[in-house]
Protein backbone atom coordinates (compact mmCIF):
# COMPACT_ATOMS: atom_id res chain seq x y z
CA UNK A 1 0.00 0.00 0.00
CA UNK A 2 3.21 2.41 0.48
CA UNK A 3 3.43 2.41 -3.98
CA UNK A 4 1.62 4.95 -5.37
CA UNK A 5 1.58 6.55 -9.07
CA UNK A 6 1.73 10.15 -9.13
CA UNK A 7 0.54 11.96 -12.51
CA UNK A 8 0.87 14.96 -13.83
CA UNK A 9 -1.36 16.49 -16.90
CA UNK A 10 -1.37 19.17 -18.61
CA UNK A 11 -4.38 21.77 -18.48
CA UNK A 12 -7.12 20.41 -21.18
CA UNK A 13 -10.78 20.47 -21.18
CA UNK A 14 -13.45 19.82 -18.33
CA UNK A 15 -14.84 16.82 -20.39
CA UNK A 16 -11.46 15.49 -20.93
CA UNK A 17 -10.09 15.84 -17.29
CA UNK A 18 -13.40 13.98 -15.97
CA UNK A 19 -13.24 11.29 -18.28
CA UNK A 20 -9.30 10.53 -17.46
CA UNK A 21 -10.58 10.92 -13.64
CA UNK A 22 -13.11 7.91 -14.24
CA UNK A 23 -10.76 6.08 -16.02
CA UNK A 24 -7.67 6.10 -13.45
CA UNK A 25 -10.56 5.09 -11.33
CA UNK A 26 -11.84 1.78 -12.71
CA UNK A 27 -8.09 0.69 -13.86
CA UNK A 28 -7.15 1.26 -9.57
CA UNK A 29 -10.42 -0.73 -8.30
CA UNK A 30 -9.77 -4.21 -10.21
CA UNK A 31 -5.88 -3.24 -9.11
CA UNK A 32 -4.60 -2.70 -13.16
CA UNK A 33 -3.01 -0.01 -11.10
CA UNK A 34 -1.81 1.18 -7.62
CA UNK A 35 -3.60 4.16 -5.98
CA UNK A 36 -3.08 7.39 -7.94
CA UNK A 37 -2.62 10.62 -6.93
CA UNK A 38 -3.00 13.04 -9.95
CA UNK A 39 -2.81 16.35 -10.47
CA UNK A 40 -4.23 18.99 -13.36
CA UNK A 41 -5.54 21.95 -14.17
CA UNK A 42 -8.57 23.27 -17.13
CA UNK A 43 -8.15 24.57 -20.25
CA UNK A 44 -10.65 26.77 -21.02
CA UNK A 45 -12.23 27.63 -17.40
CA UNK A 46 -14.96 25.38 -16.96
CA UNK A 47 -17.82 25.02 -14.91
CA UNK A 48 -18.11 21.96 -13.21
CA UNK A 49 -22.08 20.75 -11.65
CA UNK A 50 -22.27 18.18 -9.42
CA UNK A 51 -23.48 14.84 -10.60
CA UNK A 52 -27.37 15.85 -8.39
CA UNK A 53 -27.34 19.42 -9.40
CA UNK A 54 -30.01 21.28 -11.97
CA UNK A 55 -28.65 22.42 -15.27
CA UNK A 56 -30.95 25.18 -14.74
CA UNK A 57 -28.30 26.33 -12.27
CA UNK A 58 -26.23 27.62 -14.97
CA UNK A 59 -27.45 30.83 -17.59
CA UNK A 60 -26.09 29.18 -20.43
CA UNK A 61 -26.20 32.29 -22.64
CA UNK A 62 -23.56 34.25 -20.12
CA UNK A 63 -21.36 30.96 -19.70
CA UNK A 64 -20.56 31.70 -23.34
CA UNK A 65 -20.05 34.85 -23.32
CA UNK A 66 -17.62 34.28 -20.61
CA UNK A 67 -15.86 31.54 -22.94
CA UNK A 68 -16.41 28.81 -20.48
CA UNK A 69 -16.75 25.36 -20.80
CA UNK A 70 -19.08 23.01 -18.78
CA UNK A 71 -19.37 19.49 -17.23
CA UNK A 72 -20.94 17.32 -15.12
CA UNK A 73 -19.05 15.49 -12.66
CA UNK A 74 -19.41 11.80 -11.34
CA UNK A 75 -18.93 13.34 -8.12
CA UNK A 76 -21.70 15.37 -5.82
CA UNK A 77 -21.67 18.78 -4.42
CA UNK A 78 -22.48 22.00 -6.59
CA UNK A 79 -20.90 24.11 -9.08
CA UNK A 80 -17.09 25.05 -8.90
CA UNK A 81 -15.81 27.12 -11.42
CA UNK A 82 -12.51 25.76 -12.31
CA UNK A 83 -9.60 28.04 -13.59
CA UNK A 84 -6.36 29.29 -11.96
CA UNK A 85 -6.52 26.61 -10.26
CA UNK A 86 -5.01 23.53 -8.75
CA UNK A 87 -7.21 19.99 -8.85
CA UNK A 88 -5.85 17.17 -7.46
CA UNK A 89 -8.14 13.56 -7.89
CA UNK A 90 -7.13 10.40 -5.40
CA UNK A 91 -8.43 7.03 -6.76
CA UNK A 92 -7.98 4.21 -4.70
CA UNK A 93 -9.23 0.09 -4.34
CA UNK A 94 -12.10 -0.39 -2.23
CA UNK A 95 -9.63 -2.20 0.95
CA UNK A 96 -7.93 0.79 0.43
CA UNK A 97 -7.00 1.64 4.23
CA UNK A 98 -8.06 5.22 3.68
CA UNK A 99 -11.04 3.84 1.86
CA UNK A 100 -12.51 1.98 4.98
CA UNK A 101 -15.73 3.56 6.98
CA UNK A 102 -18.14 5.58 5.16
CA UNK A 103 -17.55 8.43 3.05
CA UNK A 104 -17.27 11.19 5.58
CA UNK A 105 -14.61 8.98 7.04
CA UNK A 106 -12.46 8.31 4.08
CA UNK A 107 -13.14 12.09 3.57
CA UNK A 108 -11.27 13.38 6.75
CA UNK A 109 -8.12 11.32 6.26
CA UNK A 110 -7.73 12.47 2.91
CA UNK A 111 -8.20 15.96 4.07
CA UNK A 112 -5.45 15.37 6.52
CA UNK A 113 -2.85 15.47 3.92
CA UNK A 114 -4.56 18.69 2.21
CA UNK A 115 -4.21 20.02 5.36
CA UNK A 116 -0.11 19.47 5.79
CA UNK A 117 -0.04 20.71 2.17
CA UNK A 118 -1.52 23.91 3.32
CA UNK A 119 0.87 24.58 6.51
CA UNK A 120 3.60 23.68 4.16
CA UNK A 121 2.70 26.78 2.52
CA UNK A 122 2.48 28.61 5.43
CA UNK A 123 -1.10 28.73 6.22
CA UNK A 124 -3.38 27.76 9.11
CA UNK A 125 -5.76 26.29 7.50
CA UNK A 126 -8.60 24.09 9.91
CA UNK A 127 -10.78 21.07 9.22
CA UNK A 128 -14.15 20.36 11.13
CA UNK A 129 -17.10 17.85 11.24
CA UNK A 130 -20.63 19.31 10.32
CA UNK A 131 -22.74 20.41 13.77
CA UNK A 132 -25.93 20.56 11.86
CA UNK A 133 -27.33 18.67 8.91
CA UNK A 134 -26.63 19.72 5.34
CA UNK A 135 -29.84 22.74 4.21
CA UNK A 136 -27.90 24.50 1.78
CA UNK A 137 -29.86 25.21 -1.46
CA UNK A 138 -26.96 27.35 -2.72
CA UNK A 139 -25.54 26.42 -6.23
CA UNK A 140 -21.87 27.25 -5.86
CA UNK A 141 -19.66 24.64 -3.57
CA UNK A 142 -18.32 27.24 -1.62
CA UNK A 143 -21.51 28.51 -0.53
CA UNK A 144 -22.21 25.22 0.68
CA UNK A 145 -20.93 23.73 3.91
CA UNK A 146 -19.69 20.33 3.65
CA UNK A 147 -17.98 17.82 6.41
CA UNK A 148 -14.14 18.41 7.08
CA UNK A 149 -14.30 21.24 4.54
CA UNK A 150 -11.20 22.74 4.65
CA UNK A 151 -10.69 26.82 5.99
CA UNK A 152 -8.74 29.24 6.81
CA UNK A 153 -10.38 32.18 8.75
CA UNK A 154 -13.43 30.80 8.64
CA UNK A 155 -13.41 31.05 4.98
CA UNK A 156 -13.73 27.75 2.96
CA UNK A 157 -10.68 27.23 0.51
CA UNK A 158 -10.49 23.90 -0.45
CA UNK A 159 -13.60 22.12 -2.74
CA UNK A 160 -13.99 18.65 -2.52
CA UNK A 161 -16.67 15.50 -3.47
CA UNK A 162 -16.17 11.97 -3.43
CA UNK A 163 -17.86 9.08 -5.26
CA UNK A 164 -17.80 5.39 -4.34
CA UNK A 165 -18.24 4.20 -7.77
CA UNK A 166 -16.92 1.73 -10.60
CA UNK A 167 -15.57 -0.42 -7.22
CA UNK A 168 -13.20 2.30 -6.27
CA UNK A 169 -13.48 5.37 -4.17
CA UNK A 170 -12.87 8.69 -6.05
CA UNK A 171 -12.00 12.07 -4.90
CA UNK A 172 -11.28 14.96 -6.20
CA UNK A 173 -11.09 18.67 -5.19
CA UNK A 174 -9.50 22.46 -5.84
CA UNK A 175 -7.32 24.66 -4.61
CA UNK A 176 -7.85 27.77 -5.78
CA UNK A 177 -4.79 29.89 -6.24
CA UNK A 178 -5.94 33.31 -7.09
CA UNK A 179 -8.33 35.91 -8.78
CA UNK A 180 -11.70 36.74 -8.02
CA UNK A 181 -13.58 33.68 -6.09
CA UNK A 182 -17.24 34.74 -7.27
CA UNK A 183 -16.61 34.84 -10.39
CA UNK A 184 -18.71 31.91 -10.73
CA UNK A 185 -21.90 33.58 -10.44
CA UNK A 186 -20.98 35.31 -13.68
CA UNK A 187 -22.52 31.88 -14.83
CA UNK A 188 -25.15 31.13 -12.94
CA UNK A 189 -28.97 32.27 -12.81
CA UNK A 190 -30.60 35.19 -10.62
CA UNK A 191 -33.47 36.76 -10.46
CA UNK A 192 -31.62 39.96 -11.57
CA UNK A 193 -28.26 41.47 -11.07
CA UNK A 194 -28.69 42.77 -7.98
CA UNK A 195 -29.28 39.41 -6.73
CA UNK A 196 -26.47 38.19 -8.60
CA UNK A 197 -23.87 41.03 -7.15
CA UNK A 198 -25.21 40.12 -3.50
CA UNK A 199 -24.52 36.61 -4.53
CA UNK A 200 -20.74 37.32 -4.97
CA UNK A 201 -20.63 39.27 -2.09
CA UNK A 202 -21.64 36.54 -0.11
CA UNK A 203 -19.27 34.00 -1.72
CA UNK A 204 -16.11 36.82 -1.08
CA UNK A 205 -16.90 35.79 2.47
CA UNK A 206 -17.90 32.28 2.96
CA UNK A 207 -14.44 31.82 0.62
CA UNK A 208 -11.44 32.72 -0.23
CA UNK A 209 -7.85 32.01 -2.83
CA UNK A 210 -4.88 30.78 -1.80
CA UNK A 211 -3.45 34.13 -2.46
CA UNK A 212 -6.19 35.80 0.06
CA UNK A 213 -4.88 32.89 2.70
CA UNK A 214 -0.99 33.78 2.25
CA UNK A 215 -0.62 37.21 1.03
CA UNK A 216 1.26 36.15 -1.61
CA UNK A 217 0.32 34.02 -4.78
CA UNK A 218 1.04 30.66 -5.42
CA UNK A 219 2.24 29.45 -8.61
CA UNK A 220 0.30 25.76 -9.58
CA UNK A 221 4.18 24.02 -9.45
CA UNK A 222 4.86 25.18 -6.13
CA UNK A 223 1.12 24.12 -4.71
CA UNK A 224 1.81 20.64 -7.01
CA UNK A 225 4.49 20.18 -4.88
CA UNK A 226 3.20 21.08 -1.56
CA UNK A 227 0.47 18.53 -2.05
CA UNK A 228 2.56 15.69 -3.19
CA UNK A 229 5.02 16.48 -0.09
CA UNK A 230 1.74 16.31 2.20
CA UNK A 231 0.47 12.88 0.55
CA UNK A 232 4.29 11.31 1.53
CA UNK A 233 4.31 12.89 4.97
CA UNK A 234 0.68 11.99 5.97
CA UNK A 235 0.51 8.87 4.73
CA UNK A 236 4.04 7.55 4.24
CA UNK A 237 4.06 6.19 0.84
CA UNK A 238 6.17 6.69 -2.34
CA UNK A 239 4.93 8.08 -5.33
CA UNK A 240 5.98 6.95 -8.39
CA UNK A 241 5.85 9.68 -11.28
CA UNK A 242 4.18 7.85 -14.55
CA UNK A 243 1.78 8.73 -17.37
CA UNK A 244 -1.58 7.59 -17.72
CA UNK A 245 -1.48 3.61 -19.26
CA UNK A 246 -2.31 3.01 -23.38
CA UNK A 247 -5.38 0.91 -21.77
CA UNK A 248 -6.81 4.18 -19.50
CA UNK A 249 -5.72 6.30 -22.37
CA UNK A 250 -8.08 4.46 -24.83
CA UNK A 251 -10.76 4.54 -21.65
CA UNK A 252 -10.43 7.70 -21.27
CA UNK A 253 -11.46 9.22 -25.06
CA UNK A 254 -14.34 6.76 -24.94
CA UNK A 255 -15.68 7.94 -21.85
CA UNK A 256 -15.45 11.60 -23.00
CA UNK A 257 -17.53 10.75 -25.99
CA UNK A 258 -19.80 9.20 -24.73
CA UNK A 259 -20.57 10.62 -21.14
CA UNK A 260 -18.59 13.94 -20.40
CA UNK A 261 -18.62 15.07 -23.38
CA UNK A 262 -22.20 14.66 -24.38
CA UNK A 263 -24.92 16.98 -23.85
CA UNK A 264 -27.51 13.97 -22.54
CA UNK A 265 -24.98 13.49 -19.15
CA UNK A 266 -24.11 17.41 -19.03
CA UNK A 267 -28.08 18.65 -18.90
CA UNK A 268 -29.46 15.38 -18.05
CA UNK A 269 -30.44 16.55 -14.12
Amino acid sequence: MRQWRLIYDYPTMGAENMAVDEAILRAVAVGRQPPTLRLYAWEPACLSLGYGQRATDVDWERLAAQGWDAVRRLTGGRAILHTDELTYSVALPPDHPLAEGDVVESYRRISSALLTALRTLGAQPAADPLREPLRSVDPVCFETPSHYEITVDGRKLIGSAQARKHDGVLQHGAFPLQGDIARICDALVYADEDAREAAKTHVRARALTLEDALGRQVGWSEAAQAVIDGFRETFDIDLDLQPLSDDEQAAAAHIRDEVYGSDSWTLKR
